[in-house]
């Protein structure tokens, strides 16, 4: 396998999101956000870990798209923070943080680096959550502002754009979980939120055809899944049917086919938790079509019914969902828990292509945590580390990708995911997913295997 197997114009490249890398540098006018509070919170995240410094890509991105350079990357893929550029939300404009996107932006043009902007990666500004944020309607008006100002800004650079990143994990993982912020845990809010953020996806796309930014492309990223049965019975087989529902096609359906499976949406209907429809929504969001999916795959769902010790337990999303997500004996796992399952990837996209009408497909994220305790010998940086785990895994999925490319999916693009070590969330500093390593204590960027091995098959 080699680059040449791939189309020339093919996105080749790495992806971040703001809070994640940039750090809350003081003073720079940026507003709170979920994720600011969330981490204020005590046991939230792991040892009480917060965003305030991160990778401190606010104050490095120079030196982050040097090392994206010498990648060989033609795309990079990042994240707005919209309390970055609105601190309230709504209204006051953070010059500020313009100011950062568009040095960022012009950094990657000079480097012939393709700047992909991703509109909302989970930092809503705190200010909206407190009177509702995307449980209530009242959300759209706050976006429509901070869309359009970003389209104002930067749309004459950026030619590729993305509305909301897994708004699955914002609405469900958020909201139902509380694992990830604002630590909600109720089901009426999450499928509110969840209805929201598919609105103000199609909101978006709307604007942008009628912005500056209208001559790029736009899209979403949606975490998707091959939910498969952990045996054959239909018990497994509707199990397996009802994950797919729940974390595939409640957004595949309305983004292309404006309605949401019926089964699910009965379900949530009987738990309590209506989706706020009002009439001419779904024609409205089917309307605006968008130009691509972005899909981030880590692994496939292997489901099992549940049963009753399963709901004592635990171990299912919601009552009113009653499977079990279970790992195949003998699968090999990421330091996540995740199985690692190539082949997953390859069936996805053709499942895409087969059910949807096979739009351009971009993989915007896919990578792995693994411990990085291996450190190569004889290379220059103490640093550099022997992740053949990682580069592997890259490898196998850029595999998968050729496969269905060559099968018939509409492929365009491939992200890692992530360019450098970050904060994971909920799991703090304790998981690595970068390409490159990042000492947190003095900020160095290290390259890693995968990253050389990556940096080989781009320029050949």
């Amino acid at each position: 396998m080699k680059r040449s197997d791939f189309p020339p114009d093919f996105l080749w490249g790495t992806a971040t999101a703001s809070f994640q890398v940039e750090g809350t540098e003081p003073g720079d006018g940026r507003g709170g956000s979920i994720w600011d509070t969330f981490c204020a919170t005590p046991g939230k995240v792991h040892n009480n870990d917060t965003g305030k410094t991160a990778c401190e890509h606010y104050k490095r991105y120079a030196q982050d798209v040097a090392l994206m350079g010498e990648l060989g990357i033609n795309a990079y893929r990042f994240s707005i923070a919209w309390p970055r550029l609105l601190p309230d939300g709504t209204g006051r404009v953070n010059q500020k943080g313009i100011d950062f996107y568009n040095r960022l932006i012009d950094e990657l043009l000079k480097k012939n680096i393709a700047p992909c902007a991703t509109l909302y990666h989970w930092d809503l500004p705190q200010k909206l959550q407190d009177t509702g944020g995307w449980a209530t309607r009242a959300i759209c008006g706050p976006w429509a502002e901070y869309v359009n100002l970003a389209y104002e800004h930067f749309g004459d650079r950026v030619k590729q754009w993305f509305t909301h990143n897994e708004p699955w994990v914002a609405a469900f993982a958020g909201n139902l979980q509380g694992r990830h912020a604002p630590g909600n845990t109720d089901l009426a809010t999450a499928v509110a939120a969840s209805y929201h953020l598919v609105l103000t996806h199609g909101q978006a796309i709307e604007a942008f055809r009628q912005s500056k930014a209208r001559d790029g492309k736009i899209g979403v990223v949606l975490n998707l899944y091959p939910a498969v049965p952990a045996a054959d019975s239909e018990a497994d087989k509707h199990a397996a049917d009802l994950s797919d529902q729940f974390q595939n096609r409640w957004f595949l359906d309305p983004v292309y086919k404006g309605c949401y499976p019926q089964e699910l949406r009965e379900i949530f209907e009987k738990a309590g938790a209506p989706l706020p429809e009002k009439p001419g929504d779904l024609d409205f969001i089917k309307k605006q079509k968008p130009d691509f999916l972005g899909i981030n795959y880590y692994f496939r769902k292997v489901l099992r019914a549940a049963a009753s010790e399963d709901i004592a337990q635990g171990k299912i999303p919601h009552p009113a969902l009653p499977i079990v997500e279970v790992i195949p004996p003998g699968a090999r796992t990421t330091e996540m828990g995740w199985e690692i399952y190539p082949q997953g990837m390859a069936d996805l996209l053709l499942r895409i292509k087969d059910d949807y009408g096979n739009p351009p497909l971009f993989i915007t994220e896919n990578g792995a945590s693994f411990p990085d305790d291996k450190f190569a010998v004889g290379t220059k940086s103490p640093y550099m580390l022997d992740d053949e785990d990682r580069r592997q895994f890259i490898e196998d999925h850029i595999a998968a990708g050729l496969r269905a490319r060559k099968a018939g999916a509409n492929l365009a693009g491939y992200f890692v995911w992530s360019f450098m070590d970050n904060f994971e969330w909920a799991r703090g500093y304790s998981k690595r997913f970068g390409v490159f390593y990042v000492d947190y204590k003095t900020q160095e960027r290290s390259w890693k295997k995968s990253a050389r091995w990556y940096e080989s098959f781009l320029k050949g």
